[in-house]
């Protein structure tokens, strides 16, 4: 097999939770060498929702491909090897809190004065800019600061917002952000010699990919957001609770995107299970009225106004009627009817599941992990003709290539000893039985 676009490309991963073990984990499928650095006790995901001690599911998806270098960066020994390391890397990928890399010796100014051609990928909550750039940030608060959470709408039985919570927006759509802007850099690298410093913060990425809501056009905003606003802001000034404005504010986004485009785009339960319709054009939603049998929905005549107010009423009515055609018939039945028609739905899926399901299982790839067994995760994000992605190895277990990294980098056998048993550096435990994994022995 050939080598993957990134063959030959060195990381060093100062990382913890998701955004920048997410980005790793994708130059790791691209064929890089990451290696992740890690404190003696192992980073939090290692531990967190664990079974097994020392790993966990999260920490098996986020890190898989990668290499394990345990050091004590407080020990200025151990900032001494990451100085050496740094001579012979491409890329430095951190998503510390500000402030600490430089703190501990690793920022972008005092590696790049050992490799000035260094690539380096400083992600951040807030970015480096404005009064709040010093703050630490998780991926609710990104968020919550961004408007995502207001955008969804979702509120507890309590009145308070509730998060998006199957996935870390701002979390992933850093980590997808800065393996792209690494790639651009490397680029740039080949075509003028020159490293430099990349910048990625969750709260941007998570405006970025919510960008209708916060973005400004003057024409449309009069029409569509300006009133709401009035109202958010009058609410505001009365003291008025948190779910009085979070329902106003979810009525007018209904309105916005009007009544009749919901119809064929939303959600349905049929005789069995749920399914979605997810129709984006006409034709799209004119094959969902034949499979349906809807003969009477006056959204069809391109002279309907879907955001007349006095229109809901008749529309709603072909909602209800949606409703309970769909429940005459299984998942399945509607499925094959859509699909013969070239129109798009699908059933609603448990991710759980989805390994068994004939579609779903093309995207997986099997690993075998020393502390867990035979896996099944998700492929690399992209398929490459020439340059074929692949998961190369599981998340390693805590240390394992400690000494592998520093032999490559020029240490003795002595000279690493005397490091672990300084507790520099951590090496891996033995692995063990593969039948003992679970037994507790």
């Amino acid at each position: 097999m050939a080598d993957g676009p990134l063959s030959g490309v060195s990381v060093i991963e100062f990382s913890h939770i998701y955004a920048a073990p997410y980005a790793g984990m994708h130059l790791a499928d691209l064929g890089a060498d990451v290696i992740k650095v890690e404190p003696p006790g192992g980073e939090a995901f290692r531990h967190s929702g664990s079974v097994v001690p020392g790993t966990s599911k999260s920490f098996q998806w986020l890190n898989r491909g990668k290499r394990s270098l345990v050091l004590d960066l407080a020990n200025p020994r151990a900032l001494a090897i990451v100085h050496r390391l740094v001579t012979d890397t491409d890329v430095v990928l951190i998503n510390y809190r500000p402030g600490v890399p430089a703190r501990l010796g690793i920022d972008y100014q005092t590696l790049r004065g050992i490799r000035p051609d260094l690539i380096y990928m400083d992600i951040t909550g807030f970015g480096r800019e404005g009064p709040w750039a010093t703050e630490a940030a998780s991926d609710l608060v990104a968020q919550a600061f961004s408007g995502a959470i207001a955008a969804e709408g979702k509120l507890d039985d309590d009145g308070a917002p509730e998060s998006i919570r199957s996935l870390a927006v701002g979390d992933l759509v850093t980590g997808l952000a800065s393996a792209m802007g690494i790639c651009a850099a490397l680029h740039h690298r080949d075509c003028t010699g020159e490293g430099q410093l990349i910048e990625a913060a969750l709260v941007r990425s998570a405006m970025a990919v919510i960008g209708t809501v916060v973005n400004r056009e003057p024409v449309a905003d009069a029409v569509q957001i300006a009133p709401t606003m009035a109202q958010v802001d009058a609410l505001l000034a009365r003291g008025a609770p948190y779910r009085e404005i979070a329902e106003l504010r979810r009525g007018a986004a209904t309105a916005t995107t009007g009544a009749a485009f919901r119809l064929y785009y939303s959600g349905y339960v049929a005789r069995d299970g749920a399914l979605v319709l997810g129709a984006l054009t006409p034709e799209n939603r004119a094959a969902m009225r034949r499979v349906l049998g809807i003969t009477n929905d006056p959204s069809a005549s391109p002279d309907f106004n879907a955001f007349d107010p006095a229109n809901v009423p008749i529309i709603e009515a072909v909602r209800r009627e949606i409703i309970r055609t769909m429940r005459t018939r299984t998942v399945a039945e509607w499925i094959a009817d859509f699909r013969t028609a070239g129109a798009p739905a699908s059933p609603v899926n448990f991710g759980e599941k989805l390994f068994d399901d004939e579609q779903a299982h093309h995207y997986f790839v099997e690993l075998e992990h020393p502390l867990t067994g035979v896996e099944q995760q998700i492929g690399p994000i992209v398929d490459m003709s020439k340059t074929p992605t692949s998961v190369a190895r599981p998340a390693p277990i805590l240390g394992q290539d400690s000494e592998d990294v520093l032999l490559a980098a020029g240490y003795s056998a002595d000279e690493i000893e005397a490091l672990v048993d300084d507790h520099v550096v951590l090496l891996a435990h033995p692995a063990p039985d593969p039948a003992r994994r679970l037994s507790g022995g």
